[in-house]
Order: C-alpha cells, then structure tokens, then sequence
C-alpha cells in the first residue's frame, strides 16, 4: 500500500498545526508499516493507492484519480463550518441547496460540494465535524471515520511536577486564536497568564498590539515567543496551573490535547469541537468580551487546582494505525 499526501498551502507561506499534523501523520503511517510520500504535481511517473487530501479536492480530482485506480481519501478541517450555531448550520444547508439548483454547473464545481459524496472515504476529526460532513455535505455516513490527532510520547510519559502560578496558553498570535483578547481578560481578571506562540509576522497589527499589552503588564503576563523544544513545552504544561484556549473557532487543538496528555486542566471556548472532544473534564467559557471572559477566566484560576484531569488523548502510533485501518477497508470495497 502507498498513500501520498496533497495539500493546498506550501509550509514556506504558512506555519501552523495543520503542517505539524501531516508531517506527524505521515511519520505514524510509516510506523505502522504504510509507504508514504508527498504528491509531487509535476511527477508524471509518481503513483499510488491512495491520496490522502487534506483539504478539499474537486470533483474532477477525485474522477481524475479514480480513472488511475487511485483512492482518494478527503480530510478536511471544518474549523469555521464548525463554529456556527445550529441555526446558521440549517441555513447553511438550505442557501447551499438554493445555490446548487441556480449557479452554473462549472461554478458550483468549484464549491466541490459533491467532493465528500465522491470521495472514497473522508476523515473528521470530532464526532461533531462527521455530522456535518453528512448533513451538509451529503458524504455517506458508512464513508465518514472519526480520527483523532496523536501527542507525542514526550508528553504522554511526562514526569509530575508541582504546579506552580501561571495559566498558559500555546497559540499562534492571531485574530483567530484571540490571544489578544485573552490578555486583555488576563489583565482584568488579575490572573498570571504565559503565552507561547509566534504571530505569522512581527508587523502584524493584531500582533503589534498583543506585543505592547505584554510589554505594559510583565507581572501578568508573559510573553517570550515561541517554543520548538518539546521537552521544555511539557515541562511548562507540567507545571501551568492550567491550560487556557479561547479561540473563535477551532477544528481539534494539538497544544490542548498535549496539555491534556501533561494532566493539565483546561479552559476551552464554549465550541462544539471542545466539547465533543473532552466532554465534562474540561471548563468552558463562552466567546465573548474580554469584559465578561474575566470572570470566568478568574474562577478557573481559582479552581483549577482541585479538578480532574482530562482524558488522556492517542499517540501518534495509535492514530497512525487508526489511520492504517481506514485506508485497508477503503482498498477493501470495490
């Protein structure tokens, strides 16, 4: 069996954990014995089994790969799609049904609507963003498989430590993440917050104004950028009074599931994807104003030393055999 990976965005213009899951995925694959490669689009000699799409193909990628007897497995991340009400879901799907029966068929091609229904398998991360495959998008519900990220042993077999008084939060510094605002919440609530991250760039507006905040208020927060060494990292989780992600939206948080693996408590946005994952073993706080996010930020705190602990989340070798499993009844089905 080879599988090759396709993605839409070169690493060089965008760093991020969707690139830290692929490589890792990929690195897992081969543990569990799978040949894997990236698809090189100029290679006109390069063939496979399977691709592994991360993203969204179009229809006519999936009928191209099909007519070279080649499976195409479609692993998008519905990060924005799975932030939204039911109510905007439901008009979701009913403006995409109005839209389908309207537009011209080359147009509404390159929507790639009809991709999950094409497709010979597709990947979710959460219960949750399965749902929506099928609901909005039609994907057959015998064709949809749950996987969830991995963490790396290092935090998994992570040594106890005693915690001392910082929360922290491991995020890019970005509108998204609302790092910036959970500063602010920081600042107000009184509680010590250590933020880790790089911006995608220093002049970064939202990033310049994080960056005074941090210079205005040291003794509560911390900010010295990010961190690549992973034992230093479950260190500080080891060590953080508690995890704290207050994202607008979000698909399945590496950084939070690692903190999970160091027993860290977490404080996550009040999101589907949060709760789907970790259900009543973490705190939620709804995403709103850093006026009213203080009071919940400053009860965690206050909390945080007598709660349980999260789930522990799989390693990377178990996804990668979750993972192996997918692509054999895939190769299976005629």
């Amino acid at each position: 069996m080879k599988v090759l990976f396709d993605y839409h965005t070169p690493f060089a213009l965008a760093h991020g954990g969707l690139q830290y899951q692929i490589i890792r995925t990929k690195a897992a694959l081969e543990q569990a014995g799978v040949e894997t490669d990236y698809l090189r689009w100029w290679d006109a000699a390069q063939h496979a089994d399977i691709i592994h799409f991360v993203g969204r193909p179009t229809p006519e990628y999936i009928t191209f790969a099909h007519g070279q007897n080649c499976r195409v497995i479609v692993a998008e991340l519905l990060t924005a799609t799975g932030s939204r009400s039911r109510g905007r879901l439901a008009a979701q799907k009913i403006f995409t049904r109005i839209l389908r029966k309207i537009l011209p068929g080359a147009f509404a091609a390159r929507m790639a609507w009809d991709s999950y229904r094409l497709a010979d398998a597709c990947i979710a991360n959460t219960a949750w963003e399965a749902h929506l495959m099928h609901y909005l998008f039609g994907a057959p519900k015998e064709r949809v498989h749950v996987v969830p990220n991995g963490v790396e042993e290092i935090f998994l077999n992570s040594a106890s430590a005693v915690r001392g008084p910082w929360l922290v939060c491991t995020a890019t510094i970005t509108e998204r993440k609302r790092v910036l605002e959970l500063a602010e919440a920081a600042v107000r609530a009184r509680t010590p917050l250590w933020i880790v991250g790089g911006a995608y760039a220093d002049s970064d507006p939202y990033a310049q104004n994080f960056f005074a905040l941090a210079k205005q208020q040291p003794q509560i927060l911390r900010y010295e950028g990010a961190i690549s060494d992973r034992a230093r990292l479950a260190r500080i989780y080891r060590e953080a009074r508690g995890f704290v992600l207050w994202s607008a939206m979000e698909t399945r948080s590496l950084s939070a599931e690692e903190a999970a693996a160091c027993e860290c408590p977490l404080l996550l946005s009040d999101l589907p994807w949060a709760r789907s994952t970790f259900g009543g073993l973490a705190s939620y706080c709804p995403v709103v104003s850093p006026e009213h996010a203080a009071g919940f930020l400053r009860k965690f705190y206050d909390a945080a030393p007598l709660l349980n602990p999260p789930p522990k989340p799989a390693s990377w070798p178990e996804v990668g055999r979750q993972f192996k499993g997918v692509y054999e009844r895939v190769l299976e089905r005629k």
